[in-house]
């Protein structure tokens, strides 16, 4: 393919939660609204997964990811993301909260991105089974610095569930 007939854009993959109010409704809602992003197309999202909270409290969350195609600098998705996030409530009272929506930006393309608003690769998606199983599901031969996300889900010991199956770990 020639380089004017490649896709513009970068391939990015965001994480998805929310553990308050409707969580399933306000994911697939959230889904849908970054597909109608400026600057973004391509959009396919991962099966809905359920897990019990890290580091945190409150009910179980729901968490998906989505693979998209994006013009966006990763500092203009994130923003993109925080007013969706926004538009469904999201408070930060402090870090960890429940919370009835969570974007992030977990890869941007190649970049490496070190700054206090955003961090990319996302410094914890290789902890987190319910990152790891939706990326799993969209990208398997995916690796992040060097780690197989498949290797690094199959060695997770966190229980996630995926909304029509029986418990993955």
């Amino acid at each position: 393919m020639s380089a004017s007939a490649r896709p513009a854009g970068v391939i990015a993959y965001i994480g998805i939660g929310a553990n308050l109010g409707d969580a399933r409704a306000t994911v697939r809602a959230a889904i849908a609204e970054i597909g109608r992003v400026p600057g973004v197309t391509d959009l396919q999202a991962a099966s809905l997964y359920r897990t019990a909270p890290v580091e945190s409290s409150g009910p179980d969350y729901v968490n998906t990811a989505v693979r998209v195609r994006t013009t966006l600098t990763p500092l203009a998705l994130l923003r993109a993301l925080q007013a969706i996030e926004q538009a469904h409530g999201r408070e930060r009272p402090y870090r960890n909260a429940p919370r009835t929506l969570d974007l992030d930006v977990l890869l941007h393309g190649d970049a490496v991105i070190d700054t206090p608003e955003l961090r990319v690769p996302h410094p914890r998606m290789l902890e987190r089974a319910f990152v790891l199983a939706p990326l799993a599901e969209l990208a398997p031969s995916l690796t992040v610095a060097g780690v197989s996300i498949r290797a690094a889900l199959a060695g997770n010991p966190q229980r996630i569930r995926r909304e029509d199956q029986q418990s993955l770990t």
